[in-house]
């Protein structure tokens, strides 16, 4: 699908409108985390308005691309980019974290359409979206032609890089040459007790998955044209698996949040909401007036 400056505008519009929906659905719930939703609005905008082979009539369509979710609690802004594609209601939003919501703090495959698997302890996506390519490999691909495989995006936190079932899921998909495989790191430096690089040095991150086969590439993750490209390059590797450390601001677009790792796991209060709303709605006038 062409990426003309037309859907780069679209697409920009798009992540702010979903930023905005992630602080009014934190401030009904009083729970959960803002920094890390708000910093991935973008990616989660090119992949649901622009990569992603899916439909949100049909949530379990076969050839669907599958999208694993392994940091799961920064699911506000999956929730929010699924809503505003069509796969339930704006207003359902609002729900979340309630007693009996479909919408939960970390997401449940059994309960939302198109959640494709359930999370919470981190550090075990990379593993089930290896299981996944090992499963299509087997039942849908002999031969291995890449034109009979969907393609699986798994979503990381660089915080869930401290545990250790990531690194064998990184050894497996390397030795398999999972190469179905698009890994994407939200690489904000920032985790529930600190700063990355404080609590457990990640650097340097490409190395350590290139010893263990992997693709990688690095990305700034709020430039729409730099996360599409990517991914298109990461699609023509099919000798190995592919690894995208994304360069993100946690808190994105709201001054108070951006870079403050306390705001890793709490959601704003009232007046706080009402001013990452004003400085959202701003920015938003701003991003249409440039586009105009």
């Amino acid at each position: 699908m062409l990426l003309d400056d037309k859907k780069i505008k679209f697409l920009e519009e798009k992540a702010n409108e979903i930023r905005q929906s992630i602080i009014e659905m934190l401030l009904e719930a009083g729970s959960g985390h803002s920094a890390g939703p708000l910093g991935m609005a973008d990616i989660f905008t090119a992949l649901y308005f622009h990569i992603l082979k899916h439909d949100s009539k049909k949530p379990d369509w076969e050839e669907r691309d599958r999208l694993v979710l392994s940091n799961g609690h920064i699911c506000p802004v999956q929730y929010a980019t699924m809503a505003h594609a069509g796969y339930f209601p704006l207003k359902e939003l609002k729900t979340l974290r309630k007693f009996g919501s479909r919408l939960q703090g970390h997401p449940h495959r059994e309960w939302l359409a198109g959640i494709e698997t359930s999370s919470g302890p981190l550090g075990s996506g990379l593993s089930q979206a290896a299981g996944m390519a090992l499963g299509m490999r087997m039942s849908k691909c002999e031969g291995d032609s890449p034109n009979c495989i969907s393609w699986i995006y798994c979503l990381m936190g660089d915080g869930e890089l401290d545990c250790g079932q990531v690194w064998e899921a990184t050894m497996l998909a390397g030795k398999e040459k999972l190469y179905n495989i698009i890994g994407i790191i939200d690489r904000n430096n920032i985790q529930i007790d600190g700063f990355t690089e404080n609590v457990m040095p990640l650097e340097p991150l490409k190395e350590k998955f290139e010893s263990f086969g992997w693709h990688m590439q690095e990305i700034d993750g709020h430039n729409i044209r730099e996360i599409v490209d990517a991914v298109e390059k990461a699609k023509t590797i099919f000798n190995k698996p592919s690894m995208i450390i994304a360069r993100t601001i946690p808190g994105k677009g709201v001054s108070f949040m951006e870079r403050e790792f306390s705001w890793h796991g709490k959601s704003p209060k009232p007046e706080e909401a009402k001013e990452a709303l004003k400085q959202l709605r701003t920015l938003q006038g701003k991003i249409k007036s440039e586009n105009d």
